[in-house]
């Protein structure tokens, strides 16, 4: 990738607003040189012309009225001297001093060549009006009219020749002055065409170079910014042209760096984000402590080119010191505990202080302040005012570290610790992106060891959970056991006094039924723990044989029916179908009936109906047991599976029970490959419907 290169100075650099100025300043000059050459020769064409009109010309005409002013009088004065006519006498005595006024007109406008004519006509003019002044004395026709005639044609002839001469040299200047007038107007012409033309050729000269050394550089522009377009970030606009274009190619070449520094940025980046979501999957990959703090160290190292990071961990204690607890650095990695315990610990109180602040801290070079033992700069807690103890600076000189980043952790308000990060190569500054992903790192952390520490704590009660809870069964377990082995010969003596021990009064034998029917209740709560202690150990098993189900009904049915007399409850069951025969234990489930036509009877009022029915359908048996007792209540049937637990409505009435019934009924059922319904409503009564797989073979 090629930069912006330094401007140079030759001819070919020039600004455009000089290159303008140069050319439209030749322009200029030609078209303000032919404009004063074009005035030049007007001017000099105007005085020949002048000349011309104004002296030569007017001079002329006063020449030629002159001459003839003389020859009218001359004509007249001999006209007279040979007739004698006085009328030509006053003609020629009226008219021989009209010569003044053509003369005088002359001397006015004659040119300077000229004069000299006309003070040279004048003396014969004199001598002519001299001689002429005779001729009022002559008598005409004589000899001496003749002889003054002929006096006074001498000095006629001689400003005749003069005055012929005046005319010619008059005739010739003329002449020049408008040759010379034709000469200027000529060449004034052809210099202004030619100075015309020369302007237009240099304008057109300038006007191609300046456009060829605008519009090729700009031609190098368009074709960089179409490769900087098309993806081609190396290349730059060429370094040549006129100052703008350069200035222009300056500008492209800047953008075209920045766009690579930015780029850069956003590659560091994204890898800082991708390595701060790899760390934290590798954070929050596992629940125990050493491996959360091991990826930790681990990912901030590497993805913030750090030379060293440690973890500082408060404990559960809360004690005074916030102690090291993982140490890592680019040559060893994760360093062993007994190097980790030597490190000295940060006050609890600066961990707490910092991370209310909310804020990472960084020096970029802390080599000064070690060495002068001077407070850090923005540092929290004492840190910041007297600066780090020296256990502190000794283990940061030692190390080397010359950047320093410090980010504490936590979870909600509790601080938890910090990590620091050093770096020991000078000029290597932290940058704000890495702080950001230093800070989002350690917040995964925080949530991390939090959630160690509770599934930690979870784990421990749970255990301690278990334990109780085995204790509790081994005691149920114990318990029934110690209690069914007195119960068996309550049982056999009740049977003796009641068959074997001679008649009995109304009385005795009340008492003996009594005793039996709360022996059975009794009986039937030692099994009812047995099972769910068996159950719920892991014990609990099933001896599969064919069982016919619509005989085990009847049989129950049978077995139930002196209890609902009891009470009075109606116990109705509906005409089975044949062959319902499953594959299944017949105690557990006899026990599945009993349980549940004792539950449906129990809870039926007085007067109520207990309904069984059995029947097929999609390959299983179908076992229904319906009431019309007091319901469950609707949010108490999430519950009624759980162990020991009995409906509200049940316990407000005050109806005894275990609350192990359905739940032994499920098990049974579910370790039958069966499923369990129950539908119910306050007040409206409850049906159980049991799903058991009927044999294959069972014909259907």
């Amino acid at each position: 990738m090629s930069g912006f290169r330094p401007a140079r100075s030759d001819q070919g650099d020039r600004s455009v607003v000089r290159r303008l100025a140069r050319s439209f300043g030749l322009l200029i000059g030609l078209v303000a040189f032919t404009g004063v050459a074009a005035l030049t020769g007007a001017l000099l064409q105007h005085s020949a012309l002048d000349d011309l009109t104004h002296r030569v010309v007017p001079t002329q005409e006063a020449n030629l009225r002159l001459r003839g002013e003389l020859a009218d009088s001359s004509r007249r004065m001999d006209a007279y001297l040979l007739t004698g006519d006085p009328a030509q006498l006053a003609a020629f005595l009226g008219s021989r001093n009209d010569f003044q006024g053509p003369l005088a007109e002359a001397f006015t406008h004659a040119p300077a060549g000229a004069r000299p004519y006309l003070s040279a006509q004048e003396r014969p003019i004199q001598d002519y009006l001299r001689i002429t002044d005779q001729v009022q004395t002559a008598v005409p026709g004589s000899p001496g009219a003749a002889a003054l005639a002929a006096a006074a044609q001498v000095p006629y002839d001689a400003f005749e020749a003069t005055n012929a001469e005046m005319d010619g040299r008059l005739t010739h200047e003329a002449d020049e002055l408008s040759a010379r007038a034709d000469l200027i107007l000529w060449s004034t012409g052809a210099a202004t065409c030619a100075l015309l033309v020369l302007a237009t050729v240099l304008t057109l000269i300038a006007v191609l170079h300046t456009v060829r050394a605008i519009t090729r550089p700009l031609a190098g522009i368009r074709t960089v910014l179409g490769r900087l377009a098309q993806g081609d970030h190396g290349a730059r606009a060429p370094d040549h042209g006129p100052a703008e274009i350069r200035a222009v190619a300056h500008a492209v070449n800047m953008l075209a760096d920045e766009n690579d520094r930015l780029r850069r940025l956003d590659a560091e980046r994204d890898r800082l984000a991708a390595a701060a979501r790899q760390a934290g999957i590798g954070i929050r990959s596992g629940l125990d402590l050493d491996q959360i703090l091991d990826e930790a160290v681990r990912g901030l190292g590497e993805a913030l080119r750090a030379d060293h990071v440690l973890v500082l961990l408060a404990g559960d204690d809360g004690g005074a010191d916030v102690p090291v607890v993982r140490a890592w650095n680019t040559d060893r990695g994760i360093l062993p505990s007994e190097e980790v315990l030597r490190l000295p610990p940060a006050p609890a109180e600066i961990i707490r202080e910092h991370y209310a602040q909310d804020t990472s801290w960084s020096v970029d070079d802390i080599r000064p302040y070690l060495a002068s033992g001077a407070a850090l700069p923005g540092a929290p807690g004492s840190f910041g005012t007297v600066g780090p103890p020296p256990e502190v600076r000794a283990a940061l000189t030692a190390t080397g570290v010359v950047a320093l980043l410090v980010s504490p952790f936590g979870s909600g308000t509790e601080a938890m610790g910090a990590v620091i990060l050093c770096r020991c190569r000078p000029g290597d500054v932290w940058l704000p992106m890495e702080v950001e992903a230093v800070e989002s790192i350690g917040a995964g952390l925080g949530r991390a060891v939090r959630q160690s520490r509770t599934y930690r704590q979870e784990t421990e009660l749970v255990d301690r959970l278990k334990a109780l809870d085995k204790a509790k069964n081994d005691f149920l377990s114990t318990v029934s056991h110690e209690l069914r082995t007195p119960l068996t010969s309550i049982v056999g003596y009740v049977e003796l006094l009641a068959n074997d021990s001679g008649p009995l009064s109304d009385g005795q034998r009340h008492m003996v039924e009594v005793v039996d029917r709360n022996s059975a209740r009794l009986r039937n709560l030692i099994e009812d723990l047995l099972t769910i202690s068996r159950i719920e150990s892991g014990a609990f098993t099933s001896e599969r044989l064919p069982v016919d189900l619509r005989q085990l009904v009847n049989s129950s049915v049978e077995a139930i029916r002196p209890a609902a007399m009891a009470v009075p409850v109606t116990l109705s069951q509906l005409p089975a179908e044949d062959d319902l025969v499953v594959l299944g234990d017949v105690h557990q489930l006899d026990r599945v009936l009993m349980n549940l036509l004792t539950n449906a009877v129990k809870f039926t009022p007085p007067g109520g109906l207990v309904t069984v029915s059995t029947s097929r359908g999609d390959g299983e048996a179908v076992l229904t047991v319906g009431d019309t007792g007091i319901g469950i209540p609707e949010k108490d049937q999430k519950d009624l599976f759980h162990r020991f637990f009995r409906a509200s409505n049940a316990t407000e009435l005050a109806i005894p029970g275990t609350g192990l019934g359905l739940a032994i009924v499920r098990s049974i059922v579910t370790n039958h490959e069966g499923r369990l319904e129950i539908h119910s409503a306050e007040g409206e009564g409850t049906t159980v419907i049991a799903h058991l797989p009927l044999l294959p073979d069972t014909p259907g």
